[in-house]
């Protein structure tokens, strides 16, 4: 059955690649993707699929039944782009300067696109099928925006799906594990607040910088000291902003970054220390320290069962040779997790083959893994609600 599906999807190959590179031409920001929504929907109601536009914003959501089955599954896809410079010099590169597809997500819409037109066509099952396209899981809360929106509520799932390409990972290949697989995320803005001078009388001056390199130092010291060794923790100071002449002691300076953990007590611990440390540090130069801290992402865990259930679709799709049941956790963040803290399901990677790195100016989604994985959440869907059940 499901290298049946495969094969059929194969035959939309040259479709979907037309569509996925008129995704990629034209990237959209979190919670601004109304082309790409549009598309989307347009798509589904050309397949006969009952369309709903704008749910948590930009999101849509497709609704197909078949039979009187009661069971509902949902399939998601992210839609959202990133701010990067696209360098590839493809024919389908961006169109718009500053934004690029290059986590591949126009690979994800395109496969549960593909996943939607074979149901469709096919219908080998028997209840409802949620095809969930989400907005703004690049750090703008997509996943919140339609669970506040009464995602499950408007449309009931028993299970849900997802799944996310590997750079590095063969095309044909998939890989999961049961239990957590990604990181939670926090995104924080260190604000400190001194006493501006002549850069050459910096006795007259509370120096902003100054606190900010010593504070910048000393957060390392809460993944290495706070943190116990059997728990993983990654704070990473991306960002360092102060002054705009060579002359002058800026009155103020910031930092910002990323804090990735396995566990929100292990969050909450390091939000706690980095605001002690901060206050502390910038109070012993007489300076004041402001700390922003934001949860973005809960850790995503696979459900036990529904991982199962996900990794034999994936072994009869490609084979048991090209599935990993046991790939470990990744310190990335994927806000999946919040839909899947609501309803059990599992996600999934499958290979791009020998890519750029995701979130890298020369990445492109590979369109050989499309009628992969179309045939993933194709198989989970024919898997859950076949037939007589």
């Amino acid at each position: 059955m499901f290298q049946s599906a495969l094969d059929r999807i194969r035959l939309y190959q040259q479709e979907l690649a037309a569509i996925r590179r008129d995704i990629h031409a034209h990237p959209e920001l979190g919670m601004e993707e109304h082309r790409t929504a549009d598309l989307v929907a347009r798509r589904l109601q050309d397949w006969g699929i009952e369309v709903h536009r704008g749910v948590g914003n930009t999101g849509v959501v497709g609704v197909l039944r078949n039979g009187n089955g009661q069971a509902a599954i949902g399939l998601r896809a992210d839609m959202d782009a990133l701010p990067i410079q696209e360098a590839t010099g493809l024919a389908h590169a961006s169109q718009t300067p500053g934004l690029m597809h290059a986590c591949g997500h126009d690979g994800h819409t395109t496969m549960l696109l593909g996943a939607a037109k074979y149901l469709a066509e096919t219908r080998a099952f028997h209840g409802t099928v949620n095809f969930i396209f989400q907005p703004a899981e690049e750090g703008r809360g997509g996943a919140l925006a339609m669970l506040k929106d009464g995602l499950f509520q408007r449309f009931p799932c028993d299970a849900i799906f997802g799944l996310h390409n590997r750079p590095g990972m063969a095309v044909g290949h998939f890989a999961t594990s049961p239990g957590v697989r990604y990181a939670g995320a926090a995104f924080f803005d260190i604000t400190i607040t001194g006493q501006g001078a002549h850069g050459a009388r910096p006795q007259q001056s509370i120096d902003p910088v100054n606190v900010a390199c010593l504070l910048g130092s000393a957060l390392q010291s809460i993944v290495s000291r706070n943190v116990s060794a059997q728990d993983a923790a990654v704070l990473s100071i991306t960002r360092i902003h102060s002054g705009d002449a060579y002359n002058v002691i800026p009155h103020a300076a910031s930092l910002g970054g990323t804090v990735r953990t396995m566990t929100p007590e292990v969050t909450a611990m390091v939000e706690q220390n980095m605001k002690r440390l901060s206050s502390s540090i910038a109070a012993g130069f007489g300076a004041d320290a402001a700390v922003d801290f934001r949860p973005l992402f809960a850790p995503l865990v696979n459900d036990r069962a529904e991982s199962l259930v996900y990794a034999d679709c994936a072994a009869e799709l490609a084979g048991e040779a090209n599935l990993r049941r046991d790939e470990p956790p990744s310190m990335a963040s994927e806000d999946f997790g919040a839909m899947m803290d609501v309803v059990p399901g599992a996600h999934m990677l499958l290979g791009n083959g020998d890519s750029a790195e995701v979130h890298n100016h020369r990445y492109d989604f590979n369109d050989d893994a499309i009628p992969y994985g179309a045939a993933l959440f194709a198989a989970i869907i024919e898997k859950k609600l076949a037939r007589g059940m």
